[in-house]
């Protein structure tokens, strides 16, 4: 923050150059679902299916989601599937991008399956990626992004307190693996972070962003 200006006399203009814009506020802003904050570090690895199916919005090409949800967690499962959803069909999702949307499904052959899950869960589903009991994980190969659910309660440092953002950057980061995308960098000093940096563990100096196209 610039230091204050001494008083002068007579007082200056207003600088007229426009402060920068802040970004849309998520619409809608993601429920949790939560029913507590306690972290179990191992619930033993039982996924229940969440149920109900919706249609994919617009007429893009299609991909079916499953929600799972680890046996145990205090979380609603309904909320937390709406808010996958609600996410992931979001204009600034990977639609605009890849040309998809999303519908939801409680069937068997998912194109891709989220997962939230106590942390040694999630290191299981990810071996042999090292998730460290603290990461999540997407695969392409498989069709599932596992979603660590100590993340999901807490965030992530360099998101501060806003957990809501975080929750969307871990949506769309590792299903944006699950649909073939890698590992980016920040492209410089406090620019908007691309939505595949690794922003779990550091923005790398960028602003933290939830969104394929924020």
């Amino acid at each position: 923050m610039p230091a204050p200006r001494a008083p002068v006399t007579p007082t200056p203009a207003p600088d007229p150059t426009p402060s920068p814009v802040e970004p849309a506020a998520p619409t809608p802003e993601p429920g949790s679902g939560l029913l507590g904050t306690d972290v179990v570090e191992d619930l033993g690895g039982e996924l229940v299916v969440v149920g109900a199916a919706a249609d994919a919005p617009g007429d893009a090409a299609t991909r079916s989601v499953r929600v799972e949800v680890e046996d145990g967690l205090p979380v609603d499962g309904d909320v937390f599937a709406d808010a996958v959803l609600a996410t992931l069909n979001d204009p600034r999702g990977w639609s605009s991008g890849d040309g998809v949307t999303f519908s939801r499904t409680a069937g068997a052959d998912p194109s891709i399956r989220v997962v939230l899950a106590s942390p040694a869960t999630v290191d299981r589903l990810c071996a042999p990626l090292e998730t460290e009991g603290t990461y999540s994980c997407g695969n392409a190969v498989d069709g599932v992004a596992v979603l660590n659910f100590e993340r999901w309660v807490v965030g992530a440092p360099d998101f501060g307190d806003d957990v809501a953002t975080y929750r969307q950057y871990l949506v769309n980061h590792e299903v944006g693996h699950v649909l073939g995308h890698s590992h980016e960098s920040c492209p410089g000093e406090g620019e908007v972070a691309p939505v595949m940096v690794q922003q779990s563990i550091s923005t790398e100096g960028c602003l933290p962003n939830g969104w394929p196209s924020p």
